[in-house]
């Protein structure tokens, strides 16, 4: 009988032994995955003002595309205006 005892106080102690170990190996997973959302939020904060220097840029581009586009066209306005003159004084 004290035999029996002891072999199931012995099964009994390894259970708890092989729970024990999964708990420990549970709480490294919550650790892991605490770990991989502060790393989430973090990226995801970085995104967004890369996003909004984006933004910014897009505006720049915008208006420096409206002034090469002034720039071009004065440019032909100011070819045309020269070739027309130099025109101008060769059959006159």
């Amino acid at each position: 009988m004290a035999d029996s005892t002891s072999s199931r106080l012995d099964r009994i102690e390894n259970k708890l032994d092989s729970l024990a170990d999964a708990m420990v190996s549970m709480a490294r997973a919550e650790e892991k995955i605490t770990a991989l959302q502060d790393d989430h939020s973090k990226m995801y904060e970085r995104l967004n003002r890369f996003s909004q220097k984006l933004d910014d840029i897009e505006k720049k581009v915008d208006d420096n595309q409206r002034t090469v586009t002034f720039i071009n066209k004065l440019f032909w306005v100011v070819i045309v205006a020269a070739v027309g003159a130099i025109a101008s004084n060769m059959w006159m």
